[in-house]
């Protein structure tokens, strides 16, 4: 008898979906690799046409648990502690937060967010913060997490708070950590609260996969693309995908 491989799915994601976004996944994450875009964003944006947005929020969260944390354990030695130490705190209570937050909403209020978090990733200006204090850091954190539950987006925000480190791989290394403490917290956060990932792992483990497929191979044909094509061609994907997402939050 054929093996079914529909049976590893969730009942209500069809196989050409999941399919879909095991590609897209490959494809965000040779995005970022080659061009820093925001290949998360992209990912949260085209999971939400096809599985409800509560349940995009836990499942892009675990995937890009797997992209950080490959990247973050790659670059450890570059982790600037003192800084994400505080700020891993931070992420804790910021979580807790959130988490409590999102379990509640219904599926058209995490529609309306998400899509309005979007527009604000792809358009507008980002805070130039920078490093500060401990305090400052924790309340950082705070924001930061509180914001990836709701909106399963944070890298833009967290990536803000780090431009006064010293080089560029201080950077992408911190940002990787911070980003996989939080979706660490996250995905605690959602079990708690009765998420069941089990329903998802073969989703999540073929999307991580397939991400370090496109980040390790994926660079080698888009260094041969315009990035500003790129650049100009995934903002208006995004914005297209997000004024969806606010129509079907309102209609629904």
């Amino acid at each position: 008898m054929a093996f079914d491989i529909s049976s590893l799915l969730p009942n209500d994601l069809p196989a050409y979906a999941a399919l879909i976004l095991v590609i897209i996944s490959a494809f965000t994450s040779a995005l970022t690799a080659a061009f820093g875009l925001g290949g998360g964003a992209m990912l949260i944006a085209i999971m939400t046409l096809f599985m409800p947005a509560a349940i995009v929020v836990p499942v892009h969260g675990a995937v890009q648990l797997g992209s950080n944390g490959g990247r973050a354990i790659l670059q450890r030695k570059y982790i600037q502690w003192q800084f994400a130490l505080w700020f891993i705190t931070g992420s804790a209570i910021g979580a807790l937060f959130g988490g409590s937050i999102a379990a509640k909403l219904p599926d058209n209020i995490f529609k309306l967010f998400i899509g309005l978090f979007l527009l604000y990733v792809i358009w507008l200006p980002k805070p130039n913060i920078g490093v500060r204090g401990g305090i400052t850091t924790i309340f950082a954190g705070i924001f930061t997490a509180f914001m990836g539950m709701i909106t399963g987006i944070s890298g833009p925000l967290v990536i803000s708070f780090l431009r006064n480190l010293k080089e560029r791989r201080q950077i992408i290394a911190t940002h990787a950590m911070l980003m996989s403490a939080q979706n660490i917290f996250k995905i605690i956060m959602f079990i708690l609260f009765g998420f069941v990932f089990s329903d998802y792992f073969f989703l999540i483990l073929t999307m991580v996969l397939a991400g370090f497929i496109g980040t390790y191979f994926g660079t080698i044909m888009l260094d041969k693309m315009s990035e500003k094509f790129f650049r100009i061609a995934i903002r208006w994907i995004i914005t297209i995908i997000a004024f969806n997402l606010l129509y079907r939050s309102i209609l629904f």
